[in-house]
């Protein structure tokens, strides 16, 4: 094995543990220790939401919202990989619909949809977040669509 080789396991290595422990803060709804992967200038893009948030303040802001909402959601990675700049990661988030959220009031029901995360890295932080997930699965769970018929 080539000398670089043993670096780019490294780098894998060190990257595996800061995806593991960012997911670890994502569930422990702690926003200062979310935040602290994040660059100041960061951008946080939820795609089926239509929501982005620019910047440590308004990421802290508008996931703080979400927790009391949501106190039981959780994100455990399932698969974590990447290099130099780029990361990408698929979870599986869970939780439970306890407050109203915009355009849906509380059902008390609970969730678990599978998506994956394509992370820009910038000096060891986050710049850029974007997420991507299944929003019929989570409607459906939740009670705003009705279950695909049978075939």
């Amino acid at each position: 094995m080539e000398a670089g080789s043993w670096k780019e396991i490294d780098m894998q290595s060190d990257l595996r543990r800061m995806l593991e422990d960012y997911y670890e803060a994502w569930s422990s709804h702690d926003m200062d220790r979310i935040a602290s992967f994040f660059t100041d200038d960061c951008l946080y893009d939820d795609v089926p939401m239509s929501s982005c948030q620019h910047g440590k303040e308004e990421l802290k802001t508008s996931w703080s919202q979400f927790f009391t909402t949501c106190p039981d959601f959780r994100v455990e990675p399932k698969a974590i990989f990447g290099g130099g700049e780029w990361a990408c990661s698929e979870w599986v988030m869970t939780g439970t619909q306890s407050g109203d959220w915009p355009g849906m009031p509380a059902t008390g029901k609970r969730f678990s949809i599978v998506g994956a995360s394509i992370i820009e890295l910038s000096e060891g932080r986050i710049r850029r977040n974007a997420d991507y997930w299944d929003m019929v699965s989570l409607l459906t769970q939740l009670g705003f669509m009705p279950d695909a018929p049978e075939q």
